[in-house]
């Protein structure tokens, strides 16, 4: 019922995401055509993220550590399912920006005494933040901003021959702060930079994002888009521990308003 009224709210955060933000719109702004002073200008992006995933996982005390190592083709292979979603608003220097992700991913292995066990992994994450553009010129944009991650995360070990199989999930939420920028290398083509870093021990102990994608505005309408994306977290609660990385390859497609 917890995990249902987690998914619910997520849910629930997306929605006010995408309506209250005002219009968002995604990893990426124009530098070139902005909107008059005083309008609100944005774009949304889906993203098809291929991530392989690392790290260890302890679901409660007691249980056995598994650890993953997994390239992006082992997570085509293994993967119950990814979805990533950005987005982006700016008013004048008022900038805002948000992401949603969900990944599952599960690895089957051995443990001591050499017993089968499966340890799975699914994650999703609600990212919003506030800011100002500090400078802007022909060129290069730049902006700062601090806001909130939040997460829900279950981790799971099932070893059938022990008779144990237990996917405890956390909820938490992560202060961040966070820099953009974005420039311009030609008419139709511009680089975003985004990195951000929190936890801090508020929610979970740290927790980072990257991004790098190269843009192509195909009319004024649509940008398409491709890069490499990062997000890692390490979060301890008694017994419980999860320090994961997903990274890997992305393309997606903008719509801008």
């Amino acid at each position: 019922m917890k995990a249902m009224t987690t998914r619910s709210r997520m849910a629930r955060g997306v929605a006010a995401l995408m309506l209250v933000v005002a219009v968002p719109a995604a990893a990426q702004d124009s530098l070139r055509g902005s909107a008059p002073d005083g309008e609100w200008t944005g774009q949304v992006t889906p993203y098809l993220w291929g991530s392989g995933l690392g790290g260890t996982l302890t679901p409660f005390t007691g249980a056995p550590t598994v650890r993953i190592d997994k390239s992006f083709r082992d997570v085509l292979k293994d993967s119950d399912g990814a979805f990533f979603l950005s987005a982006f608003a700016r008013r004048d220097r008022l900038v805002l920006l948000g992401d949603f992700s969900y990944a599952a991913s599960s690895k089957q292995g051995r443990i001591p005494p050499g017993l089968p066990a499966e340890g799975r992994l699914r994650q999703t994450s609600l990212t919003l933040a506030a800011g100002w553009r500090i400078h802007e010129d022909e060129r290069i944009a730049f902006d700062l901003l601090g806001g909130l991650r939040h997460w829900d995360v279950s981790a799971a070990v099932a070893v059938p021959l022990a008779g144990v199989s237990r996917s405890p999930g956390d909820s938490f939420t992560d202060p961040l702060l966070a820099a953009r920028v974005n420039v311009a290398l030609a008419p139709r083509w511009s680089m975003i930079g985004y990195a951000d870093v929190g936890g801090f021990g508020a929610g979970s102990e740290s927790t980072q994002q990257w991004l790098v994608v190269a843009n192509y505005a195909a009319t004024d309408t649509w940008v398409f888009s491709a890069g490499l994306r990062a997000l890692s977290v390490d979060y301890r609660e008694g017994g419980t521990r999860v320090d994961a990385r997903l990274a890997g390859p992305l393309v997606g497609a903008s719509w801008r308003f």
